[in-house]
């Protein structure tokens, strides 16, 4: 077709990313355009499986031995867990600022590697979804546009918690000494990394009152999946680039089929995933697990990239990867750590959540269902069995609940989050203009 496209799209390297990106690329792929991603060496061929070019890089210096996809963060994770039963104060500085500076040394060592991709596909338009910036995207001049797949707080507002803190949003109590705690422990690696950005040709970083951004607004389109109902009410608007999603669900790329010996069987179904990342405190998911398979109800366990250490109970089904997508529509509870994805899949297909969050725009994802009435939010580490039953049983019973979320789903049904995200991408690519929500 005469004006077909080139579309790069740079997610985190994370499989939550990853899919919401991937999500976006069919539809763009289905319009005729060329879909490009740029995944770390450790994801080789799972993009392309899915019909998608692929470019391939390192955030990192090459291990000693081979790799799976994500694994220095199942690793960083794992290791990291017992942190995640601290208050999300004292996780700035024993786990949020290390997370932090990660990510930052990986910018820095991909973006000579960035640099070669962007001159050797010359796109009309790339597309990020990550947490920090990479200077090669707005030093190179390509237009390029931010996806935010995590928790709206993370665009900063003086009405909004601070990002990663979990804190109402009616409580303002405990939010100035949160930020001041950001300040100690992240002013110093926000500073370097500051000077970085602009040594590499892209514009400074900005820190507010709500405290740092260690990425960029794109001058020409940013987008963010959350749906209207659950999103945060601003005493600042956005800037006209942005645009909200409802969601930003991905098609089932797969079919999937409850095993017979659960199709008939007594109880509720319920999905439970701490998510690729979270799924590695393993210790975890089997106390879940465990409880769980004392109730009444049929579980799908999505157990990780450590599922041979998982035991399943009489009445669970359950694999380390799933597609999630194909589950959904089929469940009627979510236990979830409350990543963004799988807690907008929820919405997406009106499905009430328990949330356990461990770290990052979880604890705020947790917050923001159990405080609007969504679902429950427990204690991760802290919960007790009888809890968690009751809790499960409590929501399942709501009614109420369900029609409510039912209602938001197919309002978001309509709204086909993918579609138009893809639409104001490819006319970014078009034109080369900033695209305006008013």
């Amino acid at each position: 077709m005469a004006d077909r496209r080139t579309v790069v799209f740079f997610p985190e390297g994370a499989f939550g990313p990853t899919n919401n990106c991937v999500g976006i690329g069919r539809v763009l792929q289905g319009l005729g355009h060329r879909v490009v991603f740029i995944v770390e060496e450790s994801f080789a061929g799972t993009l392309e499986a899915q019909g998608f070019e692929e470019r391939l890089m390192r955030l990192a210096p090459p291990p000693a031995t081979p790799e799976v996809p994500g694994q220095f963060w199942i690793d960083f994770i794992r290791d990291t867990a017992p942190i995640f039963r601290k208050p999300t104060i004292e996780q700035l500085g024993a786990f949020m600022a290390p997370t932090w500076q990660a990510l930052i040394d990986g910018s820095k060592y991909v973006d000579a590697r960035l640099r070669e991709i962007i001159d050797e596909l010359r796109p009309d338009v790339v597309v990020e979804d990550n947490v920090v910036a990479f200077a090669a995207l707005p030093a190179s001049g390509v237009p390029w546009v931010r996806i935010v797949s995590c928790n709206p707080a993370e665009m900063k507002d003086p009405s909004i918690p601070p990002f990663s803190s979990g804190y109402a949003a009616r409580d303002r109590s405990a939010w100035p000494a949160f930020l001041e705690e950001v300040d100690r422990t992240h002013r110093e690696m926000w500073a370097d990394f500051d000077a970085f950005v602009r040594q590499h040709g892209a514009p400074g970083l900005t820190w507010t009152a709500g405290g740092p951004d260690f990425i960029h607004e794109s001058p020409w389109l940013n987008l963010y999946s959350y749906p209207a109902e659950a999103d945060y009410p601003r005493e600042v608007p956005l800037r006209p680039t942005w645009h909200r999603l409802d969601s930003t669900v991905r098609s089932a790329a797969q079919s999937w089929e409850l095993p017979a010996y659960l199709q008939d069987g007594e109880g509720s179904l319920l999905y439970l995933s701490l998510g690729s990342l979270g799924s590695a405190d393993v210790g975890l998911l089997q106390r879940l697990v465990d409880v769980l398979g004392a109730t009444r109800h049929r579980v799908i366990v999505s157990t990780g990239p450590l599922g041979d250490q998982v035991t399943l109970h009489e009445r669970m089904t359950g694999a380390p990867f799933l597609p999630q997508p194909a589950i959904l529509p089929t469940v009627d509870l979510v236990i979830t750590h409350g990543g963004n994805n799988t807690v907008t899949e929820a919405f997406h297909h009106g499905k009430p959540m328990i949330v356990l969050p461990l770290f990052w725009d979880q604890v705020d994802n947790a917050q923001r269902v159990d405080e609007l009435g969504f679902g429950v939010r427990l204690s991760t580490y802290g919960f007790a069995a009888e809890e968690l039953a009751a809790a499960v049983e409590r929501v399942l019973g709501d009614t109420a609940l369900g029609a409510r979320m039912a209602t938001m789903a197919a309002r978001i049904h309509g709204a086909s989050g993918t579609v138009r995200a893809a639409g104001l991408i490819e006319r970014v690519a078009a034109t080369g203009e900033p695209v305006t929500a008013r």
